[in-house]
């Protein structure tokens, strides 16, 4: 099986789910056991740096730390994912290409703000799973589109633009997206 593991799954507007409805997932695991991955671009109604005072933590004062917290997925909404670029030393840490990891240990979120963090992160709230099989079959019936990786698309772009810049990063306009799947 080839895994799609460091991808992102764009919903295709078929998909009307509430959690997954224009979402853009990142994988951070796929394999014979299923698949996990963070939705991207869903923002919830809390900053990063409001999350962490609620969590007893004191943040510095920075600007990164404005960021929106970010709805995950529906498993473990109560839980929280720190998507990073590489920077080993954390408990709870999963690597999950050459540049990014994702790490679920509250050590890393006291680093946020500081030197010790990574360079770029963001955190989401839950996650998505599939079991073994769902994915594919999801993908077979055209709920995703498969995009290549590209970090720039977690750190660069603005959360609300993540959806439309995945799909014009593999040339397709998400305005001729069709929501009818066609097998003629």
């Amino acid at each position: 099986m080839q895994t799609l593991q460091n991808h992102f799954l764009l919903a295709m507007p078929s998909l009307k789910d509430p959690y997954f409805e224009r979402a853009l997932v990142y994988l951070c695991e796929h394999n014979a056991e299923g698949a996990m991955g963070l939705v991207v671009n869903i923002p919830v109604d809390m900053s990063l740096d409001a999350m962490l005072t609620q969590l007893k933590l004191t943040p510095p004062p920075s600007p990164e730390l404005k960021q929106p917290v970010l709805q995950g997925g529906p498993v473990a909404a109560e839980r929280g994912f720190v998507l990073h670029s590489f920077r080993p030393g954390f408990n709870s840490t999963l690597q999950v290409s050459d540049e990014l990891m994702v790490t679920t240990s509250k050590d890393i979120l006291e680093t946020l703000g500081t030197e010790q963090a990574p360079d770029h992160y963001l955190v989401a709230l839950g996650y998505a799973g599939w079991s073994p099989g769902q994915l594919e079959q999801e993908l077979v019936d055209s709920a995703w589109l498969v995009i290549p990786p590209d970090p720039a698309l977690l750190f660069e772009t603005p959360t609300h633009l993540r959806w439309q810049q995945a799909a014009a990063s593999i040339g397709v306009n998400p305005l001729h997206l069709s929501s009818d799947i066609g097998h003629g």
